[in-house]
Protein backbone atom coordinates (compact mmCIF):
# COMPACT_ATOMS: atom_id res chain seq x y z
CA UNK A 1 0.00 0.00 0.00
CA UNK A 2 1.66 3.30 -0.88
CA UNK A 3 1.33 6.29 1.43
CA UNK A 4 1.21 9.53 0.65
CA UNK A 5 1.59 13.54 2.92
CA UNK A 6 -0.74 15.89 1.13
CA UNK A 7 -0.13 19.42 2.45
CA UNK A 8 -3.70 21.40 2.24
CA UNK A 9 -1.96 25.03 0.07
CA UNK A 10 -5.70 26.23 0.16
CA UNK A 11 -9.53 25.23 0.10
CA UNK A 12 -9.00 24.44 -3.35
CA UNK A 13 -5.06 23.65 -3.83
CA UNK A 14 -3.50 20.54 -2.34
CA UNK A 15 -0.03 19.02 -2.80
CA UNK A 16 1.26 15.75 -2.18
CA UNK A 17 4.55 13.50 -1.89
CA UNK A 18 5.00 9.85 -1.83
CA UNK A 19 6.23 8.71 1.96
CA UNK A 20 8.60 5.75 2.50
CA UNK A 21 8.48 5.66 6.19
CA UNK A 22 7.58 8.33 9.31
CA UNK A 23 10.63 9.23 11.59
CA UNK A 24 8.74 10.47 14.42
CA UNK A 25 5.96 12.03 15.79
CA UNK A 26 5.07 13.78 18.99
CA UNK A 27 2.61 16.07 20.04
CA UNK A 28 4.30 19.49 22.30
CA UNK A 29 2.36 22.07 24.16
CA UNK A 30 2.42 23.76 21.02
CA UNK A 31 2.62 21.80 18.57
CA UNK A 32 2.14 18.51 16.63
CA UNK A 33 5.37 17.33 14.93
CA UNK A 34 6.12 14.82 12.70
CA UNK A 35 9.05 13.91 10.52
CA UNK A 36 9.11 11.89 7.16
CA UNK A 37 11.04 10.54 4.77
CA UNK A 38 9.84 11.03 1.53
CA UNK A 39 10.95 9.62 -2.17
CA UNK A 40 11.19 12.90 -4.29
CA UNK A 41 12.20 15.50 -1.14
CA UNK A 42 14.01 13.45 0.85
CA UNK A 43 13.54 14.47 5.02
CA UNK A 44 10.43 16.53 5.67
CA UNK A 45 9.40 18.40 8.58
CA UNK A 46 5.09 19.01 9.20
CA UNK A 47 3.97 20.57 11.83
CA UNK A 48 0.47 20.93 13.13
CA UNK A 49 -0.45 18.92 9.55
CA UNK A 50 1.20 21.70 7.30
CA UNK A 51 4.56 21.44 5.44
CA UNK A 52 7.64 23.61 7.11
CA UNK A 53 10.55 22.36 5.56
CA UNK A 54 11.80 19.47 2.48
CA UNK A 55 15.32 18.35 2.56
CA UNK A 56 15.23 18.49 -1.10
CA UNK A 57 14.12 22.65 -0.85
CA UNK A 58 15.18 24.23 2.22
CA UNK A 59 17.95 25.67 1.24
CA UNK A 60 16.47 28.21 -1.48
CA UNK A 61 14.48 29.55 1.94
CA UNK A 62 17.33 29.47 4.32
CA UNK A 63 19.83 31.23 2.13
CA UNK A 64 17.54 33.99 1.34
CA UNK A 65 17.01 34.79 4.51
CA UNK A 66 20.25 34.64 5.73
CA UNK A 67 22.36 36.02 2.66
CA UNK A 68 20.56 38.99 1.47
CA UNK A 69 21.01 41.15 4.77
CA UNK A 70 24.55 39.76 5.71
CA UNK A 71 25.49 40.40 1.83
CA UNK A 72 24.66 44.60 2.74
CA UNK A 73 25.52 45.43 6.31
CA UNK A 74 28.63 45.78 6.60
CA UNK A 75 29.12 44.83 10.47
CA UNK A 76 27.17 42.42 11.91
CA UNK A 77 28.15 40.57 14.98
CA UNK A 78 25.04 40.20 17.27
CA UNK A 79 22.28 38.37 15.35
CA UNK A 80 18.39 37.28 16.60
CA UNK A 81 16.48 34.31 15.27
CA UNK A 82 13.45 34.01 15.87
CA UNK A 83 11.44 30.88 15.16
CA UNK A 84 14.36 28.69 13.15
CA UNK A 85 13.66 25.39 15.29
CA UNK A 86 14.76 23.18 12.73
CA UNK A 87 18.60 25.15 12.61
CA UNK A 88 18.89 25.79 8.91
CA UNK A 89 18.73 29.88 9.38
CA UNK A 90 21.36 29.37 11.77
CA UNK A 91 23.44 26.88 9.78
CA UNK A 92 23.91 29.52 7.21
CA UNK A 93 24.76 32.46 9.29
CA UNK A 94 27.52 30.68 11.20
CA UNK A 95 29.45 30.74 8.02
CA UNK A 96 30.34 33.64 9.06
CA UNK A 97 33.41 34.27 11.50
CA UNK A 98 32.54 38.14 11.90
CA UNK A 99 29.34 36.84 13.77
CA UNK A 100 29.95 36.54 17.71
CA UNK A 101 26.71 35.92 18.79
CA UNK A 102 23.37 34.05 17.29
CA UNK A 103 20.23 34.31 19.93
CA UNK A 104 17.85 31.72 18.93
CA UNK A 105 14.21 32.34 20.43
CA UNK A 106 12.52 29.09 20.25
CA UNK A 107 9.26 28.12 22.04
CA UNK A 108 9.29 24.40 21.79
CA UNK A 109 12.33 22.80 22.53
CA UNK A 110 11.14 19.46 21.66
CA UNK A 111 10.89 21.04 17.82
CA UNK A 112 14.64 21.50 18.20
CA UNK A 113 15.11 18.31 20.48
CA UNK A 114 13.86 16.28 17.34
CA UNK A 115 15.47 18.54 14.80
CA UNK A 116 19.09 17.74 16.07
CA UNK A 117 17.92 14.22 16.35
CA UNK A 118 16.81 13.98 12.94
CA UNK A 119 17.05 16.71 10.51
CA UNK A 120 20.87 16.97 11.21
CA UNK A 121 21.53 18.96 7.47
CA UNK A 122 19.96 21.78 8.91
CA UNK A 123 20.63 21.81 12.92
CA UNK A 124 24.34 20.82 13.29
CA UNK A 125 24.63 24.12 13.34
CA UNK A 126 22.99 24.32 16.75
CA UNK A 127 25.96 23.06 18.31
CA UNK A 128 28.32 25.76 17.17
CA UNK A 129 29.48 27.70 20.58
CA UNK A 130 28.15 31.60 19.33
CA UNK A 131 24.53 29.99 18.97
CA UNK A 132 22.32 30.32 22.40
CA UNK A 133 18.84 28.72 22.35
CA UNK A 134 15.87 30.36 24.37
CA UNK A 135 12.76 28.25 24.87
CA UNK A 136 10.85 31.53 24.76
CA UNK A 137 8.03 33.31 22.81
CA UNK A 138 9.63 35.59 20.26
CA UNK A 139 7.23 38.16 20.96
CA UNK A 140 7.98 38.62 24.30
CA UNK A 141 11.86 38.04 24.66
CA UNK A 142 11.92 40.97 21.96
CA UNK A 143 9.93 43.50 23.86
CA UNK A 144 13.03 43.36 26.56
CA UNK A 145 15.84 44.49 24.51
CA UNK A 146 17.14 47.70 23.18
CA UNK A 147 20.08 48.59 20.78
CA UNK A 148 21.18 45.28 21.00
CA UNK A 149 21.20 43.49 17.79
CA UNK A 150 22.70 44.22 14.15
CA UNK A 151 20.39 41.43 12.54
CA UNK A 152 16.90 40.47 13.11
CA UNK A 153 15.40 37.28 11.21
CA UNK A 154 12.08 35.82 11.95
CA UNK A 155 11.49 32.75 10.69
CA UNK A 156 8.46 32.38 11.51
CA UNK A 157 5.79 29.99 10.97
CA UNK A 158 2.29 30.94 9.03
CA UNK A 159 0.89 34.21 10.29
CA UNK A 160 -2.08 32.68 12.35
CA UNK A 161 -2.51 30.73 15.86
CA UNK A 162 0.80 30.82 17.82
CA UNK A 163 3.10 33.13 15.59
CA UNK A 164 0.21 35.25 14.59
CA UNK A 165 1.96 37.79 17.02
CA UNK A 166 4.58 37.96 14.71
CA UNK A 167 3.00 39.76 12.29
CA UNK A 168 2.13 42.43 13.80
CA UNK A 169 2.87 46.71 14.22
CA UNK A 170 3.46 46.03 17.61
CA UNK A 171 5.66 43.49 17.34
CA UNK A 172 7.82 44.84 14.48
CA UNK A 173 7.88 48.30 16.57
CA UNK A 174 9.62 45.86 19.22
CA UNK A 175 12.24 45.09 16.79
CA UNK A 176 13.15 48.38 15.89
CA UNK A 177 14.33 48.91 19.27
CA UNK A 178 15.76 46.17 19.67
CA UNK A 179 18.17 46.78 16.58
CA UNK A 180 20.89 48.95 16.69
CA UNK A 181 20.71 52.24 15.04
CA UNK A 182 21.63 50.66 10.92
CA UNK A 183 20.10 47.66 12.11
CA UNK A 184 18.20 45.42 9.54
CA UNK A 185 14.99 43.21 9.89
CA UNK A 186 14.54 40.02 7.63
CA UNK A 187 11.62 38.22 7.96
CA UNK A 188 9.42 35.64 6.05
CA UNK A 189 6.48 36.98 3.98
CA UNK A 190 3.83 34.38 2.67
CA UNK A 191 3.06 34.21 -0.81
CA UNK A 192 1.50 36.97 -2.70
CA UNK A 193 -0.50 33.97 -5.39
CA UNK A 194 -3.45 32.84 -3.77
CA UNK A 195 -6.01 34.73 -2.60
CA UNK A 196 -6.07 33.12 1.16
CA UNK A 197 -2.24 34.68 1.71
CA UNK A 198 -2.42 37.52 0.10
CA UNK A 199 -4.11 39.69 1.88
CA UNK A 200 -1.23 38.74 5.25
CA UNK A 201 1.46 40.04 2.43
CA UNK A 202 -0.04 42.89 2.16
CA UNK A 203 -0.98 43.89 5.95
CA UNK A 204 2.65 42.42 7.47
CA UNK A 205 4.35 44.74 4.05
CA UNK A 206 2.15 47.91 5.81
CA UNK A 207 2.86 47.07 9.14
CA UNK A 208 6.45 47.34 8.71
CA UNK A 209 6.53 50.18 6.59
CA UNK A 210 5.01 52.34 9.19
CA UNK A 211 8.35 50.96 11.40
CA UNK A 212 11.06 51.03 9.51
CA UNK A 213 12.29 53.80 7.29
CA UNK A 214 12.90 51.92 4.49
CA UNK A 215 10.88 48.59 3.82
CA UNK A 216 11.11 46.54 0.50
CA UNK A 217 9.90 43.07 -1.02
CA UNK A 218 12.08 40.39 -2.38
CA UNK A 219 11.52 36.77 -3.71
CA UNK A 220 12.52 33.26 -4.00
CA UNK A 221 11.49 30.04 -6.33
CA UNK A 222 10.50 27.69 -3.53
CA UNK A 223 9.01 24.36 -5.07
CA UNK A 224 7.28 22.61 -1.91
CA UNK A 225 6.22 25.79 -0.61
CA UNK A 226 2.43 27.08 -1.61
CA UNK A 227 2.76 28.24 -5.31
CA UNK A 228 6.24 27.93 -5.48
CA UNK A 229 6.21 32.08 -5.51
CA UNK A 230 7.73 32.99 -1.82
CA UNK A 231 8.14 36.67 -0.22
CA UNK A 232 10.51 38.01 1.97
CA UNK A 233 10.75 41.02 3.17
CA UNK A 234 14.08 43.67 3.42
CA UNK A 235 13.38 46.00 6.50
CA UNK A 236 15.83 48.66 7.86
CA UNK A 237 17.26 51.90 9.61
CA UNK A 238 19.69 52.60 7.47
CA UNK A 239 20.76 50.22 4.18
CA UNK A 240 19.46 49.89 1.24
CA UNK A 241 19.50 46.61 -0.22
CA UNK A 242 20.35 47.55 -3.63
CA UNK A 243 22.39 50.74 -3.56
CA UNK A 244 24.39 48.82 -0.27
CA UNK A 245 25.18 45.48 -1.67
CA UNK A 246 28.74 45.12 -1.18
CA UNK A 247 29.30 42.72 -4.04
CA UNK A 248 33.00 42.71 -4.14
CA UNK A 249 33.19 42.30 0.09
CA UNK A 250 30.52 39.28 0.05
CA UNK A 251 32.22 37.45 -3.12
CA UNK A 252 35.37 37.61 -1.49
CA UNK A 253 34.36 35.25 1.50
CA UNK A 254 33.64 32.52 -0.61
CA UNK A 255 30.32 31.54 1.41
CA UNK A 256 29.62 28.04 -0.29
CA UNK A 257 25.42 28.54 -1.38
CA UNK A 258 23.38 26.65 -3.37
CA UNK A 259 20.85 29.35 -4.48
CA UNK A 260 21.54 32.69 -3.54
CA UNK A 261 24.17 34.66 -5.08
CA UNK A 262 25.12 38.57 -5.93
CA UNK A 263 23.38 38.69 -9.19
CA UNK A 264 20.37 36.81 -8.08
CA UNK A 265 20.30 39.14 -4.96
CA UNK A 266 19.51 41.97 -7.08
CA UNK A 267 16.84 40.38 -9.44
CA UNK A 268 15.27 39.08 -6.48
CA UNK A 269 13.91 42.69 -5.68
CA UNK A 270 12.20 42.85 -9.40
CA UNK A 271 8.85 42.18 -8.43
CA UNK A 272 6.03 40.93 -10.97
CA UNK A 273 2.93 43.70 -11.61
CA UNK A 274 0.79 41.47 -10.12
CA UNK A 275 2.68 41.41 -6.28
CA UNK A 276 3.02 45.50 -6.97
CA UNK A 277 -0.89 45.96 -7.49
CA UNK A 278 -1.05 43.78 -4.43
CA UNK A 279 0.95 45.99 -2.31
CA UNK A 280 -0.50 49.26 -3.53
CA UNK A 281 -4.44 47.80 -3.16
CA UNK A 282 -6.30 50.70 -0.60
Amino acid sequence: MELWYTDQHTKDVRFSMKVMRQIASQKSENERIDILDTVEYGRVLVLDGELFLTEKDEFIYHEMLAHVPMAVHPHVRNVLVIGSGDGGTVRELVKYKAVNRIDVVQPDKNLVTLAMAHLTFCSAAFRDKRVHIHVEEGLRFVRGKMNEYDLIIVDSADPYGPAEGLFTREFYGNCWKALKVDGILINQHESPFYSEHSLSVRNAHRHIATVFELSMLYQAHIPSYPSGHWLFGFASKKYHPLKGIRTRAWNSLKIPTRYYNTELHRGAFALPNYVRALLNQQ
